[in-house]
């Protein structure tokens, strides 16, 4: 079948439906995944890893701009779909039959790396975003696309009623840039929100190690409890008396409180260890 054949006949002629349980909405637009194929800086040559391709819209613009394309995909249907795409692409595309969750990328790249270009499905976009934000494997890039409220999160900061834990452990490992937005209509089926796409780069000076791990403890305990006074959400790692190690006003709430103060308080959870 020709890759010239709308994504969408391409979809009917292998009998192929979005499965609700699994999170999936195809983005069929090639318009749009050449967009995202450009946002994301993947240039020929480069490795792309891609989570949950689906029928392969995104796949296409990826393998357009010349990129080695690693896809992981965990439901069965799209694998011959996703074997056409590899015949027109020789050599640049291979697919992995897997959940990503489990999937060890370090064991996918060696050592040169790779840059994270997908459009997640829902039900287990911001998991994966917190495996590759605290997990061993760093990517070059990530260019990720999630339902808006949850891109949203990713790059809000303190004060907004959309900062929390995600906001802080993106800031403290990534700088982050919401790089565009696409309604529903854009998918098929369409979803019952719109979604955004987030550009993550490497900060320079990344959290990372028993810190990353300290700072995990310190959001997970002070979110957790989000609308209480930082004294009574980190009263299990030690309240207040963490709170004035840290030099942090134990009064406030956790949504006000910048990366920083945050980090204070990792470090002085790790001086008491």
């Amino acid at each position: 079948m020709s890759l010239q054949t709308r994504l969408s006949e391409r979809l009917a002629a292998h009998g192929l439906q979005a499965n609700k349980g699994l999170g999936q909405h195809f983005l069929l637009d090639l318009n749009v995944t050449r967009k995202i194929a450009r946002l994301s800086g993947a240039e020929a040559g480069e490795h792309v890893i891609e989570v949950g391709p689906g029928p392969g819209g995104l796949t296409q613009a990826l393998l357009e701009t010349g990129a080695r394309i690693t896809a992981i995909e965990r439901d069965g249907r799209f694998l011959p779909i996703l074997a056409e795409l590899g015949e027109a692409f020789p050599g640049q595309l291979a697919v992995i039959h897997a959940d990503a969750l489990k999937v060890d990328e370090t064991a996918l790249t060696g050592p040169d790396g790779a840059r994270i270009v997908s459009n997640l499905p829902y039900n287990v976009g911001t998991p994966l975003l917190v495996k590759w934000l605290t997990g061993p494997f760093r990517p070059r890039s990530m260019t990720l696309m999630f339902q808006k409220e949850v891109a949203l999160r990713i790059v809000a900061t303190p004060g907004s009623p959309d900062y929390g834990r995600l906001s802080v452990l993106a800031a403290a490992v990534t700088d982050r840039r919401l790089v565009l937005e696409v309604p529903a209509r854009a998918f098929t089926p369409p979803p019952r929100v719109d979604s955004a796409v987030v550009h993550l780069t490497p900060r320079e000076e990344a959290v990372a190690g028993r810190r990353l791990d300290a700072l995990q403890a310190v959001t997970a305990a002070a979110f957790g409890q989000r609308r209480k006074m930082l004294r009574a959400g980190l009263k299990s790692l030690g309240g207040e008396a963490l709170c004035q190690a840290a030099g942090v006003d134990p009064s406030v709430r956790p949504e006000t409180l910048a990366l920083e103060g945050f980090l204070d308080l990792a470090d002085a959870l790790l001086t008491k260890a």
